[in-house]
């Protein structure tokens, strides 16, 4: 793989001459291909994976470091193929942390050099393990210089999706009361940091090794779900519950916490669970009657609003996550890390729950870079 000494190189147009020039430089690289479902051992480092042509509004971004969370592992066990399989073989990683190697045409917001971080959306088939990773421009956004770049790569995705369930769906604002059930994950620690920097008064529930931690990072409760019971320790109602384990009994304790008017939401929505159990045809249909069944029953017997949240690209929320970052007021922690030769080493730890992880980074070594596989100090039951 070469990369180019001439940054006047590195800007992407449709011309056929800078194609040509694009093409002469960055190729190809290294990544992590999954041919197939399955194990850790069916991951691939492969050489010589070719790099597409960037589009008007897309970022090549030169990869230091990349998170393994939950959605790789389950990806890579078959969660979602029913998407994914007629596409295989997949390139996994959302988060990335690293540094803008080229941009299209009509990009305006990072520049070729700038230190960047960043989420691709869950349904990208060409993620971030690899030595060059191509974004959006509305998933990246610069790098805070307090952060090294496996801190970085740790915060994307499960900041982006604590936001879009607090921000984009329950509209949170100062003043009100928060539920965070499983608040010892990345996206549960993430939620409560981004609901006390918005003013709010926020409780959740977590193993014993999380209280402090979470306590640390704002909450005004922290209840151990193991050695409490959560329904009597919780006072009081609130104005919105995320729920990060979304089984039955979490969704029923969190919905009997919510005042009227409140929003109850939940990361594990069924529509790619039904899709794979029967198909796109009939699984994407079932699960949108699921979603609007439960919407109707609690709207009218709790007065309360039910969604599945997901994490999207949100350049607003990124930056404002970024924002945070730079305050001191967001941080997921770094339990380890692994080389990016090491990735079903990574896989299997995770799987095997040997490290108290949700994320992970991947370091891919070469004489010009130093990219990390990370694990968070998380769990998600934690």
């Amino acid at each position: 793989m070469r990369i180019p000494s001439n940054r006047a190189f590195t800007r992407i147009t449709p011309s056929a001459f800078s194609y040509h020039r694009f093409k002469s430089y960055v190729s190809d690289c290294r990544a992590v291909l999954l041919p197939s479902f399955g194990g850790p051992d069916l991951l691939e480092l492969r050489s010589n994976v070719q790099v597409p042509p960037l589009k008007p509004h897309e970022v090549l971004v030169h990869t230091r470091a990349v998170s393994v969370n939950p959605l790789d592992t389950r990806m890579r066990a078959g969660y979602g193929r029913s998407i994914f399989e007629r596409l295989l073989p997949l390139i996994l990683g959302r988060d990335i942390s690293g540094e803008v190697a080229a941009v299209g045409a009509s990009v305006t917001s990072v520049s070729v050099g700038e230190q960047v971080f960043g989420a691709l959306h869950p349904t990208a088939v060409r993620g971030t393990y690899t030595d060059y990773a191509i974004l959006s421009e509305d998933e990246v956004t610069p790098k805070p210089d307090s952060l090294t770049h496996v801190e970085a790569s740790a915060i994307p995705f499960a900041a982006l999706t604590a936001w879009r369930g607090l921000k984009c769906t329950a509209r949170i604002s100062e003043g009100q009361r928060i539920l965070v059930v499983g608040g010892g994950g990345a996206v549960g620690l993430a939620a409560i940091q981004l609901a006390v920097a918005a003013g709010c008064s926020v409780v959740t529930t977590c193993g014993g090794q999380s209280v402090e931690r979470l306590l640390a990072a704002g909450a005004e409760q922290a209840v151990d779900y193991v050695a409490e019971d959560v329904e009597l320790a919780i006072k009081g109602r609130f104005d919105a519950v995320l729920d990060t384990i979304g089984v039955s009994e979490t969704e029923r304790i969190g919905i009997s916490f919510l005042k009227r008017g409140g929003h109850y939401m939940t990361l594990q929505g069924e529509a790619a669970s039904l899709a794979d159990r029967y198909g796109l045809a009939i699984g994407l249909p079932a699960a949108t009657a699921l979603l609007l069944n439960k919407q109707l029953l609690y709207r009218c017997t709790h007065g309360i609003e039910y969604s599945w949240t997901y994490m999207r690209a949100d350049s607003d929320g990124l930056n404002e996550i970024r924002k945070l970052c730079e305050a001191g007021k967001m941080k997921i922690p770094v339990h380890t890390t692994f080389p990016i030769t090491q990735v079903k080493e990574a896989h299997e730890a995770k799987d095997k729950k040997l490290i108290p992880g949700v994320d992970m980074t991947l370091y891919l070594h070469n004489p010009h870079v130093s990219v990390a596989l990370t694990i968070s100090s998380l769990s998600m039951f934690a």
